[in-house]
């Protein structure tokens, strides 16, 4: 049997999620029901929490929970924060899939989703944050100010294109 788990220890735990919709509580139970919490519940305070700004959307969850208390907080992954630059309207999953974001959005608009995804990023400097950000662009399907964002990833390795330091 596994030892007892310290009530005031901090755990963290990670979830991928749809932006308002309850999860179902059995895909939670194995990762929460160790540390003392309702499935149900959380499922509810997840949905409750990220239902504004994400709904629609699949994006990473972070609980931290101490004291059998859950904090929620969002991680946004760089196709979610593009997926949300586009301004899409909300579809429902289940009846579309397989969905082309054609969009288009603004450098300034990659180079903030890099701003905010520098600290998880593997790049040494903010250009090459802002070009994982435009290969993921790629990925989404969409254009960057009206280009392929493959050309304007070579526009920066041949300095043709400036990007800000932070």
């Amino acid at each position: 049997m596994p030892p007892k788990l310290d009530p005031s220890q901090v755990v963290e735990v990670y979830v991928r999620v749809t932006g308002g919709e309850v999860g179902a509580a059995s895909s939670l139970a194995p990762k929460i029901g160790p540390l003392g919490l309702s499935p149900k519940k959380i499922g509810e305070d997840i949905a409750k929490e990220i239902a504004k700004e994400w709904k629609g959307l699949r994006v990473t969850v972070k609980l931290t929970v101490q004291n059998r208390q859950a904090k929620v907080a969002v991680v946004p992954s760089a196709a979610s924060l593009v997926i949300k630059a586009l301004k899409e309207p909300e579809r429902d999953r289940k009846k579309t899939k397989n969905i082309k974001h054609n969009g288009n959005i603004s450098l300034d608009d990659v180079i903030e989703i890099a701003k905010v995804m520098k600290p998880r990023s593997m790049a040494k400097e903010h250009g090459g944050t802002v070009k994982e950000i435009l290969g993921t662009c790629v990925s989404v399907g969409c254009t960057v100010d009206g280009k392929d964002p493959k050309d304007l990833q070579q526009e920066i390795n041949d300095w043709d294109v400036e990007i800000p330091l932070e």
